[in-house]
């Protein structure tokens, strides 16, 4: 066999070498972009996002939908799912057939108390930078949608917990567009989770715990919605509850974290 056919075959098989690895780091990176389950699209990705991590493990923050996003734009992008009551008399409702219409006032000032199992977290909303983040979650909390849902991820490498639901693979049936950005993590943070995909959010949020999380400052495109007013260590105990699993998010809280509900404070 001459030399160079030799070394063709040689170079056939370190190309179809690579492409294996590369399939296997595929497969392993959706695998872990499941997330936020969120009923997730084709590939059922998640929460949200992959960011490269400096040790050059994959992190997924995620958190997807079966529905297309709706157009981004200025200010509040409104859908068409009527507002939900403010005076806690509305219904738990667990799925929408669109994002909400217009529920906040912009001229008004936010917060919500998330009552844990684990203790209370209030998060002063940001309503002047993100009004349309923080419409879907005001409207998502009346309608009780996080009601009995759990903080399921906790990541020590990039200092988060997540939730919005009960599984990295709840969503509201619908995803909302990015908005504002890029941003810069930093503990005591409230922020969307999504999918890899632009304009994928929908339910899903986590908390920023520690400093790790600037690790997700490249990426600068999950949109920071609220900060911790009260109850950062309330976070931080969520956090010490991590056990590590098989997951591909990084593990979750040794023992079940509810969150019993979220309430909104209007000013």
């Amino acid at each position: 066999m001459g030399t160079d056919k030799r070394a063709r075959q040689k170079a056939n098989r370190d190309r179809a070498r690579q492409e294996r690895i590369r399939k296997q780091k595929m497969t392993k990176v959706r695998k872990r972009g499941v997330i936020l389950g969120v009923g997730i699209p084709a590939i059922v990705l998640a929460l949200f996002l992959i960011s490269r991590l400096a040790t050059g493990d994959d992190a997924t923050v995620i958190s997807a939908t079966t529905a297309p996003p709706v157009s981004n734009s200025a200010g509040v992008a409104e859908g068409e799912t009527e507002c939900p009551k403010a005076d806690g008399t509305q219904e738990k409702v667990a799925s929408f057939a669109s994002p909400m219409k217009k529920c906040i006032d912009e001229s008004k000032s936010y917060s919500a108390t998330f009552d844990t199992t684990e203790g209370e977290i209030v998060v002063e909303l940001n309503t002047a930078s993100v009004p349309g983040t923080v419409n879907n979650f005001v409207a998502l909390s009346r309608y009780k949608y996080y009601d009995g849902s759990v903080i399921f991820r906790t990541d020590p490498s990039i200092d988060i917990i997540q939730g919005g639901g009960k599984t990295n693979t709840d969503n509201p049936g619908y995803s909302i567009p990015d908005e504002g950005g890029p941003f810069a993590y930093a503990e005591g943070d409230l922020v969307m989770a999504r999918g890899s995909e632009p304009n994928s959010g929908g339910g899903q949020f986590f908390f920023v715990t520690g400093p790790k999380a600037s690790l997700l400052d490249s990426q600068g495109t999950y949109v920071t919605f609220g900060k911790i007013t009260k109850g950062l260590d309330v976070a931080k105990a969520i956090m010490a509850l991590h056990k590590a699993d098989d997951s591909g998010l990084g593990g979750a809280p040794s023992r079940t974290v509810t969150v019993n509900s979220v309430t909104i404070t209007e000013k």
